[in-house]
């Protein structure tokens, strides 16, 4: 899967159920996703578990930082480039 099918695997995911009571808002790849509240850290547990479900990737607890969970971009750029490197399948 490349970076661009990631990012809207990732933005339809938060859109459809994460961002439910925000009708008419469109995530961005470059929305910061946590100082702008659009995630809580349940939100990210569930972003979590849908890529370990979905993308086939299971993210080790330590990758779970801000560096690589504050944008859609930022969570494409980790997962293209662990999932390529061999990381957690």
């Amino acid at each position: 899967m490349n970076q661009t099918d990631l990012q809207n695997e990732i933005i339809k995911f938060i859109s459809d159920q994460l961002l439910v009571d925000r009708t008419g808002f469109e995530l961005a790849v470059d929305d910061d996703l946590l100082s702008e509240d659009l995630l809580d850290s349940m939100g990210i547990m569930r972003l979590i578990g849908f890529i370990d479900e979905t993308i086939g990737f299971a993210v080790p607890p330590e990758d779970v930082t801000i560096e690589n969970f504050l944008t859609v971009n930022d969570i494409s750029q980790y997962l293209d480039t662990h999932m390529n490197a061999g990381g957690s399948e």
